[in-house]
């Protein structure tokens, strides 16, 4: 079996986990290209290479890539697509040579918010690295959570789970509760910064580490209040040492368990990798996080005599890989009517979309294709194309297409 990959890439540093190898690896996010060998470093070697005037450096690729940013280098202008692809050519050869192994059968990476032309950019570096876009996966911090979560004793996670995550660039709380009782296990997760965060270089003198334990002390007070919790967990740099802040620790240890994880993001993600190499996704539970779909889309059809519901997208589902084609045959309506199902199912509603520029035909007469996507989890793209009916009704140039609030 190849290598399966998780990536936690933040633009202050990147994290490398990988299924069932007890090995992590984590270095800044940058770029170096050197000048004397004509190659390109990531992570402490790069900043060793500008150290000595050799190459310059290109950080915060999260962000270029987000905006379309570019880079000039010894006066050749970069597009960050291309550093990117570079950085993960980079960034993958470390675990090819740790483990020998040149084939991965699942790379996710694991991102702190996702957006679509950010999770594009990262499959084009899948294309140009080789690996095919089904073993290529994008993922939120908080699916990560619930991956790593979830991949543990059942204990850690009978009440709620928090998570308290100190990086350099920003501090983060995030929150998991399992909901059984229902047909299928559903997984809650959500997360939120926090405005207190603080730059973690306070921590080198004793006046800071106060500082910044009264501030933890604050935020957990507020965060944690009286909820009934099964587990806190420490992530990121600014926990990889917890003796710093006495007051936090206990006040998070009463009456629970505590650990401490620098790499949850990342280990989450290839616990990910695994389910997906498995074809496990939606057996056992419905997971509601970022990147994932928080309502149920779906349409009353007539199938064999029969009316049905026929489920579009459902709750838990990947919004960027969620994709489909549909073709019907219009009865005598001139509108194609979704119901909208969020996980409270009294907010329940119907959508309908006017086909009243299509041509006027008899009762199924008209055959219709319909293909939906998602723009994000909670926008859905509809485009409804006349196909007309045989030589008795061509086709014709209409089409509708409308974007739909979930």
């Amino acid at each position: 079996m190849g290598l399966i990959i998780g990536l936690d890439m933040c633009d202050a540093y990147t994290q490398l986990s990988c299924y069932e190898k007890d090995k992590t690896w984590t270095f800044p996010t940058i770029i170096c290209r050197c000048k004397s060998e004509e190659g390109w470093y990531v992570g402490k070697e790069a900043y060793a290479c500008n150290l000595v005037g050799d190459g310059i450096l290109v950080d915060k690729l999260l962000n270029l890539v987000s905006r379309e940013g570019t880079a000039t280098i010894e006066g050749v202008k970069y597009e960050a697509i291309r550093l990117l692809e570079l950085f993960m050519e980079q960034v993958l050869k470390i675990p090819k040579k740790e483990f020998e192994e040149e084939e991965i059968d699942q790379l996710v990476v694991t991102l702190p918010s996702i957006t679509g032309k950010v999770m594009d950019s990262f499959l084009y570096c899948g294309d140009y690295l080789g690996i095919p876009r089904e073993k290529v996966h994008i993922i939120s911090h908080e699916e990560s959570f619930v991956y790593y979560i979830l991949n543990q004793k059942k204990e850690v996670w009978r009440n709620q789970v928090g998570l308290f995550d100190l990086s350099p660039d920003k501090f983060c709380y995030y929150e998991l509760k399992v909901q059984r009782g229902l047909q299928k296990m559903m997984v809650v997760a959500e997360s939120f910064d926090l405005e207190e965060s603080f730059d973690l270089d306070i921590l080198g003198t004793p006046s800071g580490t106060r500082l910044a334990d009264k501030i933890l002390c604050s935020c957990g007070e507020r965060l944690l209040g009286h909820k009934l919790f099964s587990t806190i967990i420490l992530s990121g740099k600014g926990f990889e040492k917890q003796d710093w802040s006495p007051e936090f620790m206990k006040l998070i240890c009463r009456r629970r368990k505590v650990y401490a994880e620098t790499a949850l993001f990342s280990k989450g993600a290839a616990f990910r990798g695994a389910d997906y190499l498995e074809k496990k996704e939606g057996d056992s539970f419905t997971c509601i996080c970022e990147g994932r779909l928080k309502s149920t889309i779906s349409m009353e059809i007539v199938y064999k005599g029969k009316k049905n519901q026929l489920v579009i997208a459902g709750a838990g589902e990947n919004w960027y890989e969620c994709r489909t084609s549909m073709d019907f045959i219009l009865d005598d309506s001139k509108t194609v009517e979704f119901t909208i199902t969020p996980l409270d199912p009294k907010q329940k509603r119907k959508i309908a979309i006017s086909l009243k520029d299509f041509p006027d035909r008899p009762a199924r007469t008209t055959k219709i294709q319909m293909k939906i996507g998602f723009l994000d989890e909670s926008t859905m793209a509809v485009a409804i194309r006349d196909l007309g009916f045989g030589e008795l009704f061509p086709a014709s140039d209409a089409i509708v297409r409308q974007e739909v609030k979930l």
